[in-house]
């Protein structure tokens, strides 16, 4: 498995191109792989986001129809989390009406609304089941994966598709420019060099159900510490927080963990703050890495992507290695960094963290039968 092969051997995805900032070729994690053809999605949502979403429910799909054969009147929810949605067919949309003075003939203005993906999803599967996306920045699919365990525990869903999609485009690449945020090389998460993050774009799903068994997504925590509009509060409290709360659903101690995907976006601030988290709750023992490095920051694809890394990584027996510079920052707090090899490790945590202060925590476990 292609994916499987570069998480697993630390190769990064990253490739130097300068469609959105003209003459400053940027590190992007641009989806190089053919995707289904806009064409045969539904008019109002012709978007490469969600070309990314039906490349996704393509590899869903057994999984869905062996779910449908066993439940065939299940109630299905889709729940999905992104931050641009269909801004970049709009950013298109709006450079020709300035150039020629008018929309182009099929413009639809639905494939830019937030909501487009899980109405997509909804559509494209005949389901009818309650759809909503939800946009809380990089946390966002994270959130819809937690909001789909919520979803099941009412009773309103016997089952929920759940994740998330962003795709690069000009708002968000010039907006981090603007912040001052994007490195010009790979990005070093927790190296002593660390200068900024490098951007992606990314689909991932799951099919979220109470059936027993597998690896299941045993606890969530989920905080606001609302210290500032785009940098992390120092102390960590909001994530360590988040943290606990998960570890509390789950019931679990903080030693029960095997493995911890970082948020990790290679900024001064974020990794300084959660190495500080991290090393609080669970010392400087536990495996860690970022796997940013090798995706660039897929902004509100990441919750759910990084949550599908460590989903792969308790289902292989093996952990996504820490790639950076090998020059760690020696005035972060210490953590242990994980590398190339086996580990058989049963329990997961996938830390999110988005602007405003908010924080989720997700806490994958392995049920063995």
């Amino acid at each position: 498995m292609t994916i499987a092969d570069a998480l697993f051997n630390g190769r990064r995805g990253l490739v130097y191109d300068d469609t959105f900032t003209p003459g400053r070729p940027l590190p992007l994690g641009r989806v190089r792989s053919p995707l289904p053809d806009a064409g045969s999605l539904p008019a109002a949502h012709r978007s490469r986001n969600n070309q990314l979403l039906a490349a996704a429910l393509e590899r869903l799909e057994p999984t869905l129809d062996a779910f449908r054969r066993r439940r065939p009147q299940a109630r299905i929810g889709v729940i999905l989390g992104t931050s641009t949605s269909g801004i970049g067919e709009t950013e298109i949309a709006l450079t020709r009406r300035q150039r020629e003075g008018d929309w182009p003939a099929d413009f639809r203005y639905q494939r830019h609304e937030i909501g487009s993906p899980a109405c997509f999803v909804a559509e494209w599967l005949g389901l009818e089941g309650p759809a909503y996306t939800l946009s809380t920045a990089c946390t966002s699919s994270a959130r819809a994966l937690a909001s789909a365990k919520r979803l099941l525990a009412s009773g309103a869903c016997d089952a929920v598709i759940a994740g998330g999609a962003d795709s690069l485009c000009g708002l968000t690449v010039n907006g981090f420019a603007s912040l001052e945020a994007l490195s010009d090389s790979p990005c070093q998460p927790f190296s002593a060099n660390r200068d900024g993050i490098n951007l992606g774009e990314a689909a991932a799903l799951f099919l979220v159900t109470a059936e027993a068994g597998g690896i299941q997504l045993s606890g969530y925590g989920e905080t606001s510490d609302a210290y500032h509009i785009s940098a992390p509060r120092p102390d960590g409290q909001g994530a360590i927080a988040a943290i606990q709360a998960a570890l509390d659903m789950a019931r679990l101690p903080a030693t029960a963990i095997d493995y911890l995907n970082l948020h990790g976006t290679a900024t001064r601030q974020n990794d300084s703050m959660e190495a500080l988290a991290i090393s609080q709750l669970f010392g400087d023992t536990l495996p860690c890495s970022s796997t940013k490095a090798l995706t660039g920051h897929t902004l509100g694809a990441c919750g759910a992507l990084e949550a599908a890394f460590c989903w792969m990584a308790l289902d292989a027996g093996r952990l996504p290695p820490h790639v950076h510079d090998g020059q760690l920052d020696p005035e972060l707090s210490p953590l242990s960094y994980a590398s190339v090899g086996k580990h058989d490790g049963s329990r997961a945590i996938s830390n999110a963290f988005a602007f405003g202060g908010n924080n989720i925590a997700l806490l994958l476990e392995r049920i063995h039968d």
